[in-house]
């Protein structure tokens, strides 16, 4: 029990007031099954801020580690029964889970072969009983350095990742990745004998908007279309910026009639109703292609584009404001 009246010993739960919510690299696991060592580690972590939970033995340690939200920061007995530290090790770097968490592993004075053993099962550091005070914050301090750089090279990561396959301006998928989608259907489709809808859908005057109101306002029009087809796709549709300002957009198990009926709704979806975009007030209307793989010969991206992009140019000969359909390839 600490000066605060907080307690844990064994059961899992939070020592501190968690409604201050710590960051994650100040909660910390302590495991050992001597309940003096226990203690004295909990009271003298959560003096210096760490929000700590307790485990009495291996399996129990093993356990924590699986939840949701587990902490980040982990020490350690290299021997409890049940699962010794090493094998906590062990099992965590086969798992190779992200976040990564930090063990420290605590041995004592004469086990000079399980450090080495400890560290070759994946430990990161660890620490001699008895222990001085300074070097655990140190020790702890250099843990937590870590796993902030880590932290910072997963958002990297995950920014170029995103950059990879996310337009920047609507949000949606961008060329690469509706192709790649459109890919994968069919030959997930094929193998079914099911067809799959495309439609490629083109905004009417967009480079006037861009002309008249400028680039920032032709940007808000976008991110409002994307928006409006994105609303009115089904869940498991697809849809993505094609170029500039076209977009295409995948139908799963949806023959040319029910790609048309789709083709329809897209249309209709930002032509009903005007786009505010700054303080320009828009009407903004579409041409819109639609072709299935229920057209095709065989179950080819590139001839499916095509054939729906073609239907596309005769919606706008036609006038615009309209859904054209491919004609078959046969």
């Amino acid at each position: 029990m600490n000066g605060n009246g907080n307690h844990a010993h064994g059961n899992g739960k939070l020592i501190g007031d968690l409604a201050h919510n710590p960051p994650p690299d100040k909660r910390i696991l302590v495991a050992d099954d001597h309940p003096a060592t226990l203690e004295q580690l909990s009271e003298t972590l959560t003096e210096w801020g760490y929000s700590v939970v307790t485990a009495a033995d291996g399996r129990q340690a093993w356990v924590i580690l699986q939840q949701p939200g587990a902490p980040r920061l982990a020490i350690l007995d290299r021997r409890m029964p049940g699962l010794d530290g090493a094998e906590i090790c062990r099992r965590v770097r086969q798992q190779a889970q992200e976040p990564y968490i930090y063990i420290l592993l605590l041995t004592v004075y004469d086990q000079e072969r399980q450090i080495a053993a400890g560290l070759q099962s994946g430990a990161d550091d660890y620490i001699i009983k008895p222990y001085h005070l300074d070097e655990l914050q140190a020790r702890l301090e250099a843990g937590r350095r870590i796993l902030g750089i880590q932290h910072r090279l997963i958002e990297a990561r995950d920014r170029l990742q995103s950059q990879a396959t996310i337009d920047s301006v609507t949000g949606l998928w961008n060329r690469s990745m509706i192709l790649e989608f459109l890919r994968k259907e069919l030959t997930r489709a094929h193998r079914r004998g099911d067809p799959v809808g495309l439609a490629v859908l083109d905004l009417d005057h967009f480079k006037s908007i861009n002309d008249e109101h400028g680039h920032p306002v032709g940007d808000a029009v976008l991110r409002e279309t994307g928006e409006r087809l994105r609303e009115t796709v089904r869940a498991y549709d697809a849809i993505g910026r094609y170029g500039g300002d076209e977009f295409v957009s995948v139908h799963p198990a949806c023959s040319w009639e029910d790609t048309a009926r789709l083709g329809e709704r897209l249309r209709a979806a930002l032509s009903v109703v005007p786009m505010i975009a700054g303080s320009a007030i828009l009407q903004v209307t579409a041409s819109v292609g639609v072709a299935s793989s229920d057209m095709l010969l065989a179950p080819e991206p590139a001839r499916l584009v095509f054939l729906a992009d073609a239907a596309l140019y005769t919606a706008k000969r036609a006038g615009r404001d309209r859904v054209e359909i491919a004609r078959p390839d046969r």
